[in-house]
């Protein structure tokens, strides 16, 4: 009598379960360190960094938000704290664009579930879409107003 098999669900279930278990620690740090990051670093911080430039705004505003990465909706709060600051809407895009695509604080973990070769192209692809993106998102708001 061969043995009970268990169902494909189960199974799949069982696999999920075994994975989630194994990056559960990764994630739990990643989670306390971009919580920490965001304490300490407080928006007037941020705001400070600002002033020089279209093109020097854009690069710091992506180094600002691929470090201090984190919710959507908590960078859309901190980007309308900027525009209210005068921070330009070049850093502000870039700054948002960043905060939500780019995950220098996640590496660790994004390669260890994804593979290295992987998470480099994506955050490659999404540095160069982060200054491709802000530069024509600003031109057309400029152009539509």
């Amino acid at each position: 009598m061969k043995p009970k098999e268990n169902p494909p669900f189960a199974t799949a279930l069982k696999k999920s379960a075994l994975s989630f278990a194994t990056t559960l620690p990764l994630l739990l740090g990643v989670i306390l360190l971009v919580g920490m990051v965001q304490a300490l670093v407080s928006r007037e911080m941020i705001a400070s960094l600002f002033g020089h430039g279209a093109l020097i705004d854009t690069v710091i505003g992506t180094a600002v938000g691929a470090v201090a990465s984190g919710n959507p909706s908590i960078g859309y709060m901190v980007g309308g704290e900027l525009l209210g600051q005068g921070v330009s809407l070049f850093a502000i895009t870039a700054f948002i664009l960043a905060w939500v695509t780019l995950g220098v604080v996640g590496l660790p973990a994004e390669i260890g579930v994804f593979g290295i070769r992987f998470t480099l192209m994506r955050n490659l692809l999404s540095l160069v879409f982060t200054f491709l993106l802000s530069l024509a998102t600003v031109a057309t708001i400029g152009a539509l107003s």
